[in-house]
């Protein structure tokens, strides 16, 4: 388990799951996998650091752009 950085915000996989437009599930399955990055509250609920997450989705929507070009 990781420490995240002081005032980073942290966010639940709903919170990811609205910005890639996935299940929350999808979210969970991408952390096991260890597609993204997550850390562990203390009373084991997944929370990911946001600008992990928004780094993922600037390169997901980048390859996609340059799929679709």
């Amino acid at each position: 388990m990781t420490v995240a950085h002081v005032g980073e915000r942290l966010l639940t996989p709903g919170e990811v799951a609205t910005l890639f437009r996935v299940d929350p599930k999808t979210v969970t399955r991408w952390a096991t996998a260890g597609r993204i990055g997550s850390i562990r509250t203390p009373g084991g609920h997944r929370r990911f650091r946001e600008s992990e997450v928004k780094t993922l989705l600037a390169e997901l929507t980048t390859e996609a752009s340059e799929q679709t070009a």
